[in-house]
């Protein structure tokens, strides 16, 4: 008997117009659902151990394979491939389903995330491979194999568009991580159901144990599933709080990253995560935000025009409320969650000081780099910026590590006045060495003079910045007021200049928009 006379053999062999549009519709689901369950991997584990890069690259790699093991696997099945089709429906949304969830409750131990992350990639991508092939095969069996393999093949692509699409711009935002996976798996107990409702009568003939089985499976799935719905907000809640030692007061998911605020319950203090990184905690963020701003507005020279890049939360700005010389600032923060929230969000604006809604703040939500670029060239020198103020998040992916590059800073210089300063976070002299070094060493080959410093934050460690002029910068031509300041001081300022030997300056490439190598150095740092 061949193939085709296996695949005929389940007294299956006419298929109805409705049977046949109920698998084309299915084919065009599942494709939505395989890729949107390989970008919420992919994108859990970008969220819980950092490296984007990676984590989608393993992610696509290991389903594309797990994917060709499916197919290969499928041509065991001979019988019973609309059974096997809905089974394997049933299976799938279980699996994908609660697949955030099983990331994110394996990571606290560590050693098991890898194994579980790989489990579920392996396991998805195979049952995903499977799928194809037998829709496939029935279909066959109302036309060609030409016209078979076109029309399913086509609306596989046509599915993987959407899902695609639909993540980054509709689930994610609006469903988060937890949701998403819920709701995707939905569909495909969907398609289960929606599978068994034609082929019923077909299977109650030739397979009527196995249609009860699959019915109640498939049910119990859905029910599953939409508990889990139900109950997401109260699943995420405890699975956030792993990942945290203090309580979750805020969170939400925007377009552009995940925003987490906590409050410790024995002294009330505030923390704010982006990403699941620290951004700030309160009992020391001065530390951070004085040294920041204080040094570069300590400087003689205009400083009416301020630039800042990232600070969406209003604290630097509160340290340049209390320069009077201060005429104009621009904010520029791509997320407006960010800004609204240190507009409202009372624990958060009562740190800030109101800041955002000094009249001097002008915000704008776009990306730091499109900013700089658009900036005009031949700008008047009445709207270049005296001072600039970098405060965007660490290197720590591709997409940040553009704001840390040679061609970056050469923009920004067209930005400044000829006499202008800047300042940027630049991470830790200690635990980042290298790329700490890096932006220096990239700020020199774009043309600036630099001035390095460090400080010791408590919640981060030792954190360094550098100071950046078209002018040499010296020790002595900052002079700090210690009146507008809890941390920083005249003394202070001095040896936050010099560096231990473990910290001292190391060689490092300057880094490039298409040559990341700050980013290689910050991950390298952290392994």
């Amino acid at each position: 008997m061949t193939d085709d006379q296996e695949d005929s053999a389940e007294g299956e062999c006419a298929l109805s117009r409705f049977q046949i549009a109920t698998l084309l519709v299915s084919v065009m689901v599942v494709a939505i659902c395989g890729i949107a369950y390989e970008l919420i991997i992919a994108a859990v584990s970008s969220y819980l151990i950092g490296n984007g890069v990676l984590q989608f690259s393993l992610t696509i790699g290991l389903f594309m394979l797990a994917m060709g093991i499916g197919s290969l696997i499928s041509q065991r099945i001979s019988h019973n491939l609309v059974a096997w089709f809905i089974g394997i429906e049933i299976v799938l949304a279980v699996l994908g389903g609660w697949s955030s969830s099983l990331l994110f409750w394996a990571f606290p131990g560590y050693s098991l995330f890898r194994p579980v992350s790989w489990a579920l990639i392996l396991s998805i991508g195979t049952l995903v491979g499977l799928e194809i092939p037998l829709l496939t095969r029935i279909l066959s069996r109302a036309t060609t194999w030409r016209a078979a393999i076109a029309n399913v093949l086509s609306l596989d692509y046509f599915g993987a568009l959407v899902g695609s699409v639909a993540f980054p711009l509709f689930l994610l935002p609006t469903l988060g991580l937890f949701q998403s996976s819920l709701g995707v798996a939905l569909l495909n107990a969907v398609v289960a159901i929606g599978t068994l409702l034609p082929f019923s009568r077909s299977l109650k003939s030739t397979l009527p144990k196995t249609l009860v089985g699959l019915w109640l499976g498939a049910i119990a799935a859905t029910a599953l599933l939409a508990a889990g719905l139900v109950g997401s907000n109260w699943l995420q809640d405890r699975a956030e709080a792993q990942l945290f030692s203090s309580n979750i007061i805020y969170r939400n998911q925007t377009p552009y990253q995940r925003i987490i605020i906590t409050r410790n319950e024995r002294n009330e203090n505030i923390r704010l995560y982006l990403d699941g990184h620290l951004q700030f905690a309160e009992q020391d963020e001065y530390r951070y935000h004085e040294s920041l701003v204080h040094p570069l507005m300590s400087l003689t020279g205009p400083r009416e025009r301020i630039l800042i890049l990232g600070g969406g939360d209003g604290l630097a700005i509160r340290e340049l409320k209390k320069f009077s010389e201060v005429r104009h600032i621009d904010l520029v923060d791509i997320d407006p969650a960010m800004t609204q929230l240190a507009r409202q969000f009372e624990p958060l604006r009562k740190l800030n000081d109101d800041s955002l809604a000094d009249d001097r703040v002008q915000v704008h939500h776009r990306d730091a780099f499109s900013y700089v670029r658009e900036f005009p060239e031949q700008a008047d020198s009445a709207d270049r910026y005296d001072r600039v103020i970098i405060d965007l998040p660490d290197p720590h992916n591709d997409t940040l590590s553009k704001l840390y590059s040679l061609e970056f800073y050469r923009l920004l210089k067209r930005c400044m006045s000829g006499d202008g300063v800047m300042v940027c976070q630049s991470s830790s002299p200690l635990f980042t060495r290298q790329a700490f070094w890096c932006v220096a060493e990239t700020m020199e080959a774009a043309g600036f003079k630099t001035l390095s410093y460090g400080v010791n934050v408590p919640s981060f460690g030792p954190w360094g910045f550098h100071l950046a002029s078209q002018s040499e910068i010296l020790l002595s031509d900052v002079s700090l007021d210690e009146t507008r300041t809890r941390f920083l001081t005249s003394d202070k300022w001095k040896a936050a200049t010099q560096f231990a030997a473990d910290e001292s300056r190391v060689a490092a490439v300057p880094n490039k928009l298409f040559e990341p190598t700050i980013y290689l150095y910050y991950l390298r740092a952290l392994r």
